[in-house]
């Protein structure tokens, strides 16, 4: 556990990363993507990328009991 936390990459606010968007989050303007290790990623404003890849830029993480949750935005919208 303590071997896969140590490779698991850290994000921190600011950073970009291409993530594909998978599915439609919670919220109607949500939309959800997953790193490759697992770790579960909501973009704002992602619901009309669903089935596309995208650059986002982190504006946040979350740990919670189930694991970590990382919060982003397109970077197109941070951008303008």
């Amino acid at each position: 556990n303590d071997l896969s936390k140590a490779l698991r990459p850290n994000y921190l606010p600011g950073d970009s990363l291409d993530l594909k968007i998978v599915k439609q989050g919670k919220e109607d303007t949500q939309g959800v993507g997953y790193l490759s290790d697992g770790t579960m990623v909501v973009v704002e404003e992602g619901s009309e990328y669903v089935g596309s890849e995208l650059p986002v830029i982190v504006t946040g993480a979350l740990q919670t009991s189930a694991g970590r949750m990382i919060f982003a935005k397109p970077e197109a919208s941070v951008m303008a």
